[in-house]
């Protein structure tokens, strides 16, 4: 099957600053891609050569398998969905939607029904006649993903298109985008700094740091198996050991620790058989609700957290106080040293 979206060894630099470094990857049709990366990683960039708003200064950008590097962006079939939305405010929601239709030439009778089908699709049927001022910011996102979607791109590229809602519409939206994609078999490429959005949403997450990819995997994959430390400490921030310090708690390798698989106990606590353990000090303790995240400034030299439930009672164990950090081996997950 031929890839929706192809890099084949794509470099993008400014001056002395190197954006993207010989990137490849392959996007299946249909499939709900993620980049995710700290700002400056080269998860943006990417998406602008995708969408034709850059070139590559080396390797091929392709799209259904036809190198597109040097085509306009208004010759690629695919359409972008902005953070700030970029809806025209003096135009009514359906104005707005059936913009691209009228740009195309499209006869008004047949763009109006296009784009009251797009409303209904994002559930804003009767919200057609208002100007986008009138809209909470979750309404306004549906607008721009229906202005999106009436062309029909075989591609809809999202760079940060939740970043200006609130965490409760956040999580509400991530549902619909899920629930949209799946209905129209739309391919979706979604770039986040936030790795919730990606692992709830994503059929597959290519982790970017420095304008290269560390990992490109499934979202649970990602989590349970990261496979470099910037990965185990970017997605879902796990306690990593570097050589150093591997060697010092009794690994050969480093290796990466979830908080939630990691107890506090009592320095006097015998060690349980088949587990490694790291005495130090609580330095902070902060609650999370469900649980509360204990932070423990190791003897080896680093911080690191453990995740306890709250119905687990610490009794004798606060700040300042001496504790034992415990894992089993088969929770230390190995890292390669890049």
């Amino acid at each position: 099957m031929t890839a929706a979206i192809e890099f084949r060894g794509v470099s993008r630099t400014y001056g002395e600053v190197r954006a993207v470094d010989d990137v490849s990857f392959a996007v299946e049709p249909g499939e709900f891609f993620a980049m995710l990366g700290p700002s400056g990683s080269g998860k943006t960039t990417c998406l602008r050569l995708v969408a034709g708003f850059d070139t590559p200064n080396r390797g091929q950008v392709l799209l259904d398998g036809a190198d597109v590097s040097s085509v306009p962006p208004y010759d690629r079939n695919v359409n972008t969905v902005f953070q700030d939305y970029a809806l025209f405010p003096h135009m009514t929601v359906l104005g707005n939607v059936a913009y691209g239709p009228r740009v195309r030439g499209v006869a008004a009778p047949e763009r109006e029904q296009r784009a009251r089908e797009m409303l209904e699709l994002v559930q804003l049927a009767a919200q057609g006649e208002r100007r986008p001022a009138q809209l909470s910011g979750g309404q306004r996102q549906r607008v721009a993903l229906a202005r999106a979607l009436i062309n029909q791109p075989k591609v809809l590229l999202l760079d940060e298109p939740l970043g200006a809602l609130d965490l409760k519409l956040r999580e509400e939206m991530q549902i619909e985008l899920k629930g949209l994609q799946k209905k129209l078999g739309i391919t979706f490429v979604y770039v986040t700094h936030d790795q919730g959005e990606a692992l709830s949403m994503a059929d597959r997450v290519a982790v970017f740091n420095k304008g290269r990819i560390e990992q490109l995997a499934a979202p649970r994959e990602l989590y349970l198996r990261p496979a470099t430390p910037f990965v185990a400490r970017f997605v879902g921030g796990a306690n990593v050991a570097d050589v150093a310090l591997a060697q010092k708690l009794g690994e050969a390798t480093p290796f990466a620790i979830r908080a939630e698989n990691v107890d506090v106990q009592v320095e006097s606590t015998a060690i349980p058989a088949g587990s490694l353990a790291a005495p130090g000090a609580v330095v902070a303790v902060q609650f999370h609700g469900a649980a509360s995240r204990w932070q423990v400034r190791l003897d080896a030299g680093d911080t690191w957290s453990a995740l306890i439930p709250e119905t687990r009672r610490m009794n004798g164990l606060a700040v300042g106080g001496r504790v034992r950090l415990v894992w089993t081996r088969e929770a230390a997950v190995p890292l390669t040293s890049s």
